[in-house]
């Protein structure tokens, strides 16, 4: 099995391949994503949103010796914690057996599906959780990235032209097997949210925040601050991770009240109860909030388009970026 070197699990830097054009390409865009203290100018996303690290993160030198997490008796060595080809699985008795595609995907046009979105499906900041999806929907999703429907306001960032390229080299076979096997899981909890004006100063060690070393601060501004709450778990892939996202103070007040209808149609009349999801229509309830503000940007700018958002777009043009932030703080607050 192909091993990946040279790479951080979570930043997607493999020499020779899309991801490198990506980063490179994302060079002129990094300058803006460190400064993202506030709301972006006209025209421009959110550069907090879609953070782009400034080079290429090297992790430590593989020594060879096995590591663990906490709560799991499985262990991997740093090697095959770097395989795009093999969904790292801490905790196999948490989920059903993965098929094929998702526990090891098609070398070399298709990575596991589990090693990004991993083994239960829970995603982190810079890709979506697909645990508990509509089945239907996860397969129109494949459908519109093949197609170009789907597309995002920053093409470059390579989390998003790795799904689209995957998509596209997907058989049907493939698709309908990660839609079925993660259509059937259940979404957890993991983000705590937390009204702050002060928060941590970060750093970007892939294509996600985390706390600076030295517990220096600066001011929130108009943005949401997600991270893990233990780097080094997260690094391993560990699904038990839990996030911290900081929120603006009164952004869940706000948020609630645009839930309930204050700017818009009350989202549960298309997301159900809860906003745990109606139908095909997915649920939005306890999801990263930087990936709900990118997805509002982008179906807002018209990047992401396709069936499944036509209704949706005429209803996020009523959105300024605040209310991005306030709508995404409620959403990541509320149990899934």
């Amino acid at each position: 099995m192909p091993r990946v070197r040279g790479a951080s699990s979570t930043g997607f830097i493999r020499p020779g391949t899309l991801a490198q054009k990506a980063s490179r390409l994302g060079t002129a865009l990094c300058v803006a994503a460190v400064l993202a203290a506030g709301a972006a100018r006209a025209g421009e996303p959110p550069a907090w949103a879609y953070p782009v690290p400034l080079e290429k993160h090297t992790p430590p030198a593989d020594d060879g010796k096995p590591v663990q997490v906490a709560g799991s008796t499985v262990t991997y060595t740093p090697a095959q914690l770097h395989d795009y080809y093999a969904a790292v699985d801490w905790h196999p008795e948490e989920h059903p057996p993965m098929p094929p595609v998702v526990a090891k995907g098609r070398p070399p046009e298709v990575y596991a599906c589990g090693f990004c979105h991993r083994a239960d499906g829970s995603g982190g900041p810079e890709n979506a959780r697909l645990a508990g999806l509509p089945y239907g929907y996860i397969l129109q999703q494949l459908a519109d990235l093949r197609s170009g429907a789907r597309r995002t306001a920053l093409p470059q960032r390579m989390p998003q032209a790795a799904m689209t390229a995957v998509a596209r080299a997907l058989t049907p076979e493939d698709a309908r097997a990660a839609a079925a096997y993660f259509s059937t899981l259940k979404p957890r909890r993991n983000i705590r949210v937390v009204e702050a004006a002060t928060v941590p100063r970060t750093v970007m060690p892939g294509w996600f925040f985390a706390a600076a070393p030295g517990g220096a601060t600066e001011p929130i501004g108009a943005r949401i601050v997600e991270m893990p709450e233990d780097l080094t778990a997260f690094e391993r892939r560990d699904t038990h991770v839990q996030f911290i996202a900081y929120v603006p103070p009164g952004s869940l007040a706000r948020g609630a009240a645009i839930v309930a209808g204050a700017k818009t149609p009350a989202c549960a009349t298309c997301h159900g109860e809860g906003l745990r999801g109606k139908g095909n229509v997915p649920g939005l309830a306890g999801r990263s909030p930087s990936y709900v503000v990118r997805q509002l940007y982008d179906i807002q700018s018209g990047a992401r388009a396709g069936q499944a958002v036509q209704v949706m777009r005429g209803l996020v043009a009523h959105l300024d970026a605040n209310d991005m932030v306030d709508l995404a703080a409620y959403i990541a607050s509320m149990a899934p």
